[in-house]
């Protein structure tokens, strides 16, 4: 490694003039940010601050520590601009396939009745784009069609701390976390016009099974808060609690509007989600994400699809996207009996993913898969998708690399916010020591010249 990479700024505070920072940068690849930068930290205590003052009441740092100790992680990761931008050109290529009429009839032929309802032109709140992205590797691994976190990465933004001033201007200042956090609030609101409403929107049910149980329960109360302190009346509520009246949805005393659907039944089809199901079809009251757009997009064969040059071609996907889509998108196909002996010896250097899955659960890397797991995924619908390695972040000098995906949150084409998630093992699990979501900052290529170089330990 040159001399210039070698410690140029630490906790005593020794700065360097713009020249020498822009020097030091120059040759700093991605790889040496996420192994040896660890000039931003998570501050514990600007954390707790955010949390409580953003929830307006005590004791939610606490609730975060008790029920999911590994939500933050300590440092940032980096990803190169180029990335972040190629990014931002696969959601929209995503939207626009997903808009052509051709594309719409195939993929909702193979899905279940519900997904052909259409609640107005609603697009659905929160999908989640995760990549998979290295220096040398790029790859979308999955569309999610209600990503939890966003709520989560507002606070974080608000949690960082920079080793020494001139750093400071990485940090995405709380200026952003309150634009995303307006963007949110005008998301939902934007739904409900989408849907044919002409009367502003009154009231929202965040609902889930058993949400007090649920592992991002804090992130339903930060949502809950923001709701209110922008004028909507806001509950938490098992489906269990909702009603069906005269065609309006209520929980209790209150009448429903919209309810922001965090439920992984994706088409209703649980009978302790008959009252949602009936709503939904009677227009009782607006559900987003709805089971329309995740058939659209988050069902896993839709990547399978949007990789395949001659149905790419079929569906009239312009030249452009459907180079992008097939430089983007790792090979995917869906495991049928006709390719089952070819997947099972070319499974090492395969993912297996079930085809309605979500949270990673009963997905598998093929190098760790037993032959009693395999029969389950051959009795099972199932995708198997090229592999694609994920980045690494080193947190501490001293401790392994930790593995890292990317996730682009995205409304109507639009990416709002990139967040990181770290983690060990096979997949994202917010179960590791160290892990959890982190912010994703632009490297070098977007440093300004006054910009302090990166702590690089010896």
């Amino acid at each position: 490694m040159p001399k210039s990479l070698l410690p140029l700024c630490d906790n005593d505070a020794t700065y360097l003039g713009a020249a020498s920072a822009a020097a030091a940068l120059a040759g700093v690849s991605i790889e040496t940010l996420n192994s040896r930068c660890f000039c931003i930290s998570l501050d514990r205590e600007a954390l707790r601050g955010a949390l409580e003052s953003t929830l307006g009441q005590p004791g939610l740092f606490e609730l975060v520590q008790q029920r999911c100790p590994y939500l933050f992680a300590a440092h940032p990761v980096f990803i190169a601009p180029a990335h972040l931008q190629r990014m931002a050109e696969v959601v929209r290529a995503v939207e626009s396939v997903v808009a052509l009429p051709a594309y719409r009839e195939l993929v909702l032929a193979r899905s279940p009745a519900i997904a052909r309802h259409a609640p107005g032109d609603a697009k659905g709140v929160f999908f989640g784009y995760d990549f998979h992205v290295t220096e040398g590797g790029f790859g979308l691994i999955e569309i999610n069609s209600n990503a939890g976190g966003a709520m989560l990465n507002a606070v974080l933004a608000r949690a960082q701390r920079a080793c020494c001033p001139a750093i400071e201007q990485l940090l995405p200042p709380a200026l952003r976390a309150e634009t995303l956090e307006a963007g949110i609030v005008a998301m939902f609101r934007q739904e409900w016009a989408l849907a044919g409403n002409q009367r502003p929107l009154r009231s929202i049910a965040i609902v889930d099974e058993a949400p007090q149980q649920q592992y991002l329960y804090p992130e339903f109360l930060l949502f809950q808060q923001l709701f209110q302190r922008h004028g909507l009346q806001a509950v938490i509520a098992d489906p269990s609690e909702l009603s069906l009246k005269n065609g309006v949805l209520w929980h209790g005393e209150l009448a429903i509007d919209l309810v922001y659907n965090r439920l992984t039944d994706f088409a209703l089809e649980a009978p302790a989600n008959a009252v949602l199901h009936q709503a939904y079809l009677e227009h009782a009251s607006l559900l987003t994400p709805h089971p329309q757009a995740h058939a659209l997009y988050a069902d896993k064969r839709n990547l399978a699809l949007l990789c395949d040059a001659s149905q790419l071609q079929a569906l009239g996907v312009c030249a452009e996207t459907q180079q992008l889509f097939l430089a983007a998108i790792p090979h995917t196909e869906v495991v049928e009996p006709a390719n089952a002996e070819r997947l099972w010896r070319e499974r090492k250097r395969l993912f297996f993913k079930p085809c309605a899955g979500y949270g990673s659960r009963a997905a598998y890397r093929g190098d760790k898969l037993t032959q009693r797991v395999w029969q389950e995924i051959l009795a099972g619908d199932y995708v198997a998708q090229a592999l694609v390695l994920p980045g690494q972040r080193v947190m501490a000098s001293d401790t392994p690399a930790l593995k890292f995906d990317v996730r682009d949150y995205a409304y109507d084409g639009a990416v709002q916010w990139v967040a990181a998630r770290l983690y060990q093992g096979q997949t994202t699990n917010f179960r590791t020591p160290g892990g959890g979501f982190a912010p994703v900052y632009p490297g070098p290529e977007n440093l300004s010249t006054t910009c302090c170089a990166p702590a690089i330990p010896r």
